[in-house]
């Protein structure tokens, strides 16, 4: 006669600590054909190379960070236009993974977003080499939203006009 298998609670246990495991290691993903860098090697090689900073704040599950990166980031000429103006910066808003500020202070990604008010994703700020930021946007954006803000970043408006003034063609 068989005995019906009942897990035994060491089982239980080991099954819900992989489960827990698992999902802790879960990321948000950059999107994909682009080489972005931690915050800490992003901020190195902009200063090497005095480049400024594409930061990408995304989460793991961001519907909206998934549109943007399937309709928006899959354009081949907005990749080759971002890789060659920007260092390319992705931070998992929700990520424990520990960062080191230009200070030396070390915290964590999530409280990167914190400190920068970043409280919903995605959220894309332009940066000095030195982590100054330039400008801030959220949420879903168009390759034509992103050739406008590289021509804002990149042609140095930022320095006598804010994005509001630029985007609204105020001066």
């Amino acid at each position: 006669m068989l005995r019906p298998i009942v897990p035994t609670f060491k089982f239980r246990i080991t099954v819900i600590l992989l489960a827990m495991l698992a999902s802790a290691a879960v990321w948000g993903d950059p999107p994909a054909g682009y080489k972005f860098l931690s915050y800490d090697q992003g901020l190195r090689q902009a200063r090497a190379e005095h480049k400024p900073i594409f930061l990408y704040f995304g989460r793991y599950g961001c519907g909206w960070c998934q549109k943007t990166n399937d309709e928006t980031f899959s354009d081949a000429k907005l990749r080759q236009l971002y890789s060659q103006h920007y260092v390319l910066v992705y931070v998992d808003a929700e990520s424990g993974k520990r960062l080191t500020l230009p200070s030396g202070e070390r915290i964590t990604e999530m409280e990167l977003g914190a400190r920068l008010n970043v409280f919903a994703t995605p959220v894309f700020l332009y940066l000095q080499p030195d982590g100054t930021p330039i400008a801030k946007v959220p949420g879903y954006k168009t390759v034509k939203d992103f050739v406008q803000f590289d021509h804002y970043v990149h042609d140095d408006i930022y320095k006598h006009k804010t994005l509001a003034e630029f985007l609204s063609g105020n001066s």
